[in-house]
């Protein structure tokens, strides 16, 4: 009997230990657990960025060399393609994203003079509860939740469920610009570097043809791990499309250097 208690003891202490485990483990996992669409606006713009300065500059200094087996001719146009690329990114990204945050300030602004009178404040929390009656919760657990976030802090209860802005988080344009920028000249610079100094033309075209071709591929494949696609989805598409224009970049090129009159 004593045996039988004794096992039946350590049986159970056995799995006390194991839930125990199990459940620290399911917590560990938990923690760990990051959604790839987190880095979803990084992964945009500085894949936005890295491949339209490799695109845009190895398309230009193909195009150039389809047309022209002069060196000087193809760095320049290089240069030229990775500056005025690089800027017309920094200053368009820099405006677009400012011009965003102006409006999100303007409607945070809204909402705040809209809090200024208890009439307005009644609607607004109203509207608030209306919005989580949406989005699943019964009309008075609805109103439970928009009285006490308001009564926390209504402004950014408003801003974040009404509007979709994180009043902690807004938008920075100089940043967004200054990424855009770096991530084009460290796409722009694999191109220039690589035909800057090859003085053949066929050798220098091959490089910088299939050194584009292969980054291409590595953007693609680095983007689709980030962002949990498919790996051969991500890479086939960015490679196939960068592919074809710069093939039909230098074919404009060099059908171009061979009409007549030209």
């Amino acid at each position: 009997m004593q045996g039988s208690l004794k096992y039946y003891l350590s049986s159970s202490e056995m799995a006390s230990s194991v839930s125990v485990a199990v459940a620290k483990n399911q917590e560990h996992e938990i923690d760990e657990h990051v959604h790839t669409s987190q880095r979803s606006p990084w992964i945009r713009a500085m894949m936005m960025g890295a491949l339209d300065g490799l695109l845009s500059v190895a398309a230009v200094m193909l195009g150039v060399g389809g047309g022209t087996g002069d060196l000087n001719s193809m760095r320049l146009a290089g240069i030229a393609a990775w500056i005025a690329g690089a800027l017309s990114m920094f200053l368009g990204e820099y405006a677009s994203v400012a011009a965003q945050r102006d409006a999100e300030a303007a409607d945070i602004e809204k909402e705040r003079l809209m809090q200024q009178t208890p009439e307005h404040r009644a609607h607004e929390q109203e509207e608030l509860a209306q919005i989580y009656v949406n989005r699943g919760l019964s009309l008075e657990t609805a109103r439970q939740v928009a009285e006490q976030l308001s009564a926390k802090d209504a402004l950014r209860a408003h801003a974040r469920d009404e509007l979709g802005i994180d009043v902690d988080d807004m938008s920075n344009p100089l940043q967004a610009g200054l990424v855009d920028l770096v991530a084009f000249t460290v796409g722009a610079g694999i191109p220039l570097l690589v035909g800057a100094f090859i003085p053949d033309n066929l050798a220098r075209l091959l490089s910088v043809g299939g050194v584009s071709v292969i980054a291409c591929a590595l953007f693609g494949f680095v983007a689709s791990v980030l962002s949990g696609v498919k790996v051969w989805i991500g890479t086939l598409r960015v490679l196939i499309v960068g592919t074809v224009s710069l093939v039909a970049t230098w074919g404009v090129g060099y059908g171009f250097s061979k009409a007549p009159g030209i």
